[in-house]
């Protein structure tokens, strides 16, 4: 059983950046490759970003990749998502979760946090 709790979200301007954070209990974090992803109203939750177990592949959805970055601190168990040049479209809740494999698939994650609101305004 792996438990997370994401921290970090918050209103910002258009432009501006936030940076969140996932902390998650147990001993072995650094066997599982992590997630972030967002749900807006309405919407479906879509993938964001992974990052393998070691860190050292990532993916990215089209909509983020060179505004966002994803990174973990094995030794602190904490994985991070560094949001650059946020925009209205980027407001949803985000969440992180945990998967076996460095996937974009929302089902073949299996454990999940209970979210942080980010909320960009225009």
């Amino acid at each position: 059983q792996v438990q997370l709790v994401e921290s970090g979200g918050g209103l910002v301007q258009t432009g501006g950046s936030l940076r969140l954070s996932c902390a998650a209990s147990g001993r072995t974090f650094s066997r599982y490759a992590m997630g972030w992803f967002r749900q807006a109203p309405g919407n479906e939750r879509e993938f964001v970003a992974a990052i393998s177990s070691i860190g050292l592949s990532t993916n990215y959805s089209d909509s983020v990749k060179g505004r966002f970055t994803i990174s973990r601190d094995n030794a602190k168990n904490t994985l991070y998502l560094q949001m650059n040049n946020l925009k209205p479209e980027d407001t949803a809740v985000y969440y992180c979760a945990v998967s076996g494999s460095l996937t974009t698939i929302r089902w073949e994650y299996y454990y999940w946090g209970q979210g942080t609101q980010v909320t960009v305004s225009s």
